[in-house]
Protein backbone atom coordinates (compact mmCIF):
# COMPACT_ATOMS: atom_id res chain seq x y z
CA UNK A 1 0.00 0.00 0.00
CA UNK A 2 1.39 3.43 -0.75
CA UNK A 3 1.78 6.11 2.07
CA UNK A 4 1.28 9.04 -0.69
CA UNK A 5 -0.92 9.54 -3.62
CA UNK A 6 0.42 10.81 -7.35
CA UNK A 7 -2.12 13.53 -6.63
CA UNK A 8 -0.57 14.42 -3.37
CA UNK A 9 3.21 14.79 -5.53
CA UNK A 10 1.26 16.88 -7.96
CA UNK A 11 0.01 19.37 -5.72
CA UNK A 12 3.67 19.45 -3.53
CA UNK A 13 5.03 20.25 -7.10
CA UNK A 14 2.58 23.12 -7.44
CA UNK A 15 3.33 24.45 -4.44
CA UNK A 16 7.13 24.21 -4.94
CA UNK A 17 6.09 25.71 -8.33
CA UNK A 18 7.46 22.56 -10.48
CA UNK A 19 5.83 21.50 -14.07
CA UNK A 20 5.65 17.37 -13.63
CA UNK A 21 4.41 15.29 -15.97
CA UNK A 22 2.32 12.44 -15.62
CA UNK A 23 5.33 10.06 -15.49
CA UNK A 24 7.56 11.83 -13.19
CA UNK A 25 4.50 12.04 -10.70
CA UNK A 26 4.39 8.53 -10.45
CA UNK A 27 7.90 8.32 -10.42
CA UNK A 28 8.48 11.03 -7.78
CA UNK A 29 5.14 8.73 -5.64
CA UNK A 30 7.37 5.34 -5.59
CA UNK A 31 10.56 7.22 -4.61
CA UNK A 32 8.94 9.37 -2.14
CA UNK A 33 7.10 5.77 -1.14
CA UNK A 34 10.29 4.80 -0.14
CA UNK A 35 11.81 7.35 1.79
CA UNK A 36 8.78 7.24 3.82
CA UNK A 37 9.02 3.60 4.49
CA UNK A 38 12.66 4.17 5.52
CA UNK A 39 11.55 6.74 8.10
CA UNK A 40 9.14 4.60 9.50
CA UNK A 41 11.83 1.54 9.88
CA UNK A 42 13.96 4.41 11.92
CA UNK A 43 10.70 5.00 14.06
CA UNK A 44 11.27 1.21 14.93
CA UNK A 45 14.47 1.50 17.07
CA UNK A 46 14.98 1.18 20.06
CA UNK A 47 16.78 5.23 21.00
CA UNK A 48 15.44 4.84 25.14
CA UNK A 49 19.30 5.07 25.99
CA UNK A 50 20.55 7.07 23.61
CA UNK A 51 21.67 10.69 24.71
CA UNK A 52 20.69 13.60 22.86
CA UNK A 53 22.69 15.13 20.95
CA UNK A 54 23.40 18.58 18.75
CA UNK A 55 26.84 17.15 16.79
CA UNK A 56 27.83 13.19 15.92
CA UNK A 57 31.51 14.19 17.15
CA UNK A 58 32.61 14.75 20.40
CA UNK A 59 33.44 18.51 19.87
CA UNK A 60 33.95 21.34 22.09
CA UNK A 61 34.36 25.11 20.96
CA UNK A 62 38.08 25.94 21.02
CA UNK A 63 36.99 29.88 22.26
CA UNK A 64 40.36 32.61 23.17
CA UNK A 65 39.65 34.79 26.77
CA UNK A 66 37.54 37.76 25.86
CA UNK A 67 40.49 40.49 26.27
CA UNK A 68 40.47 44.47 25.80
CA UNK A 69 43.25 45.26 24.01
CA UNK A 70 44.29 48.75 22.87
CA UNK A 71 43.20 49.33 18.87
CA UNK A 72 44.91 51.66 16.60
CA UNK A 73 45.96 55.70 17.16
CA UNK A 74 43.68 57.40 15.99
CA UNK A 75 45.63 59.58 13.71
CA UNK A 76 47.19 56.32 12.07
CA UNK A 77 43.83 55.11 11.58
CA UNK A 78 42.99 58.73 9.70
CA UNK A 79 45.66 59.14 7.21
CA UNK A 80 44.25 56.15 5.43
CA UNK A 81 40.78 57.73 5.19
CA UNK A 82 40.25 59.69 1.85
CA UNK A 83 38.30 61.84 4.05
CA UNK A 84 37.51 63.11 7.37
CA UNK A 85 36.68 65.90 9.71
CA UNK A 86 36.74 66.44 13.21
CA UNK A 87 38.48 63.00 14.39
CA UNK A 88 35.80 60.67 11.87
CA UNK A 89 35.75 58.98 8.95
CA UNK A 90 33.94 61.10 6.62
CA UNK A 91 31.55 59.03 3.82
CA UNK A 92 28.82 59.72 1.74
CA UNK A 93 24.88 60.67 2.82
CA UNK A 94 23.29 58.00 2.36
CA UNK A 95 19.88 58.82 3.27
CA UNK A 96 18.05 61.60 1.72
Amino acid sequence: MSRITTDQVKHVANLARLAITEEEAKDFKNQLDAIISFAEELNELDTDHVEPTSHVLDMKNVLREDKAIEGLPQEEVLKNAPEHRDGYVKVPSIIE
